[in-house]
């Protein structure tokens, strides 16, 4: 069995290309979050937050809208990006300007939707909001991205694995840094 390191890495480049959006929307849900929660308030039976403080409806819109506007951007260049390499940079064509914002869109807000499902989930098994809930914390808004853009762009299975892959290393090695550097209180 070869190992084809060019392919390799083509496959890790088209895979951070095409989930840009979703990365970029999840950290500016964050940016421009705050204001009302996404559950209003709401708790449970037992006091547990619905979903918790840290998703709310600013940073959801925002989040989305940046979503938006990088899947523009990606559906007005990619054509002369793919064009520059020959073909030998198999991008995701996103068919032009219109259907790059729908797709940067969906990606933005499935991204923000699969992080508000983590957060549920956490609430459910009564980890509290900022404490460590390993792979489900690093992939939940990737799969809610993956699942939600799955409407325009349907995905080769290796690329999946691959933004799956990258997505887990760029969340706990940013994480890492962040903590190093003083930005953040925990590594995780």
């Amino acid at each position: 069995m070869n190992f084809d390191f060019y392919g390799f890495i083509i496959l890790f480049i088209v895979g951070i290309y095409f989930i840009l959006p979703a990365y970029l929307s999840n950290a500016g849900g964050l940016l421009f979050g705050g204001g009302t929660p996404v559950d209003f308030g709401y708790k449970t039976k037992n006091s547990n937050d619905l979903i918790g403080k840290g998703c709310t409806w600013r940073g959801l819109i925002a989040g989305t809208l940046i979503g938006g506007i990088i899947g523009l951007i990606q559906g007005i260049i990619t054509p002369s990006i793919i064009q520059y390499f020959g073909g030998a940079l198999p991008l995701i064509n996103y068919g032009g300007a219109i259907n790059g914002m729908f797709i940067g869109l969906l990606l933005g807000l499935g991204a923000l939707i699969g992080d508000a499902v983590g957060s549920f989930l956490k609430r459910r098994m009564n980890i509290k909001q900022g404490k460590p809930a390993p792979i489900l914390d690093q992939l939940d808004f990737i799969i809610g991205a993956l699942i939600l853009s799955s409407i325009m762009i349907k995905l080769d299975l290796n690329i999946i694995i691959a933004i799956l892959i990258i997505s887990l290393i760029l969340h706990l090695s940013t994480n890492i840094i962040a903590y190093l550097i003083g930005i953040k209180d925990v590594w995780y």
